[in-house]
């Protein structure tokens, strides 16, 4: 069977709240016994009058007895309280620990799907058919440039020395079909 914190609290509460009443109950017999000493004396009755003054002693420590009670079963509730408290905390930590942990994971997987799906499920040759097009649309001559790049390995852009030594290889060859 399992405790259930709320139940006993209100066990504890409930019990404290009785106490309580129990020790007013107590101290308002204390006074009543205290009004019949006093009429006992006024009668000269003096074997009531110590009678009524032992009931209304015997009373008022009933009275503190259960105020005592009272106060430790209010002590009890509060720790039980403060008990519920921290398990409630605690499962809230944890559960946002597992939140966490499960968002890194999240991340990670959709970081490393995303970085696959944008490197392997483009295809090479739409890349290239995109960038001749839109070369051809704007009159730039790139065919010889893109022939050398390697795909993922380098940029479009070449080093000018790389350029000069392509232009002069192409005007030698031209030089020498002239001469022939």
């Amino acid at each position: 069977m399992e405790w259930n914190g709320k139940d006993t609290l209100f066990q504890l509460k409930f019990t404290t709240k009785q106490l309580e009443r129990f020790s007013k109950k107590s101290e308002k017999e204390e006074k009543a016994q205290q009004a019949k000493v006093k009429k006992a004396l006024q009668q000269k009755n003096f074997e009531g009058a110590k009678i009524y003054a032992e009931n209304s002693i015997r009373k008022k420590n009933e009275g503190l007895n259960f105020l005592r009670l009272a106060s430790r079963v209010d002590a009890v509730s509060s720790k039980v309280q403060s008990a519920m408290m921290m398990k409630q905390i605690s499962a809230t930590m944890q559960k946002f620990e597992g939140l966490f942990e499960d968002m890194d994971v999240n991340t990670q997987v959709l970081e490393s799907a995303m970085g696959e799906a944008t490197t392997l499920t483009t295809p090479q040759d739409q890349v290239e058919a995109l960038i001749q097009q839109v070369a051809e649309e704007n009159g730039l001559e790139i065919m010889s440039e893109l022939e050398a790049v390697q795909p993922g390995t380098s940029s479009l852009r070449t080093q000018e020395g790389e350029r000069s030594q392509r232009e002069e290889d192409t005007l030698s060859k031209r030089l020498a079909a002239l001469r022939s």
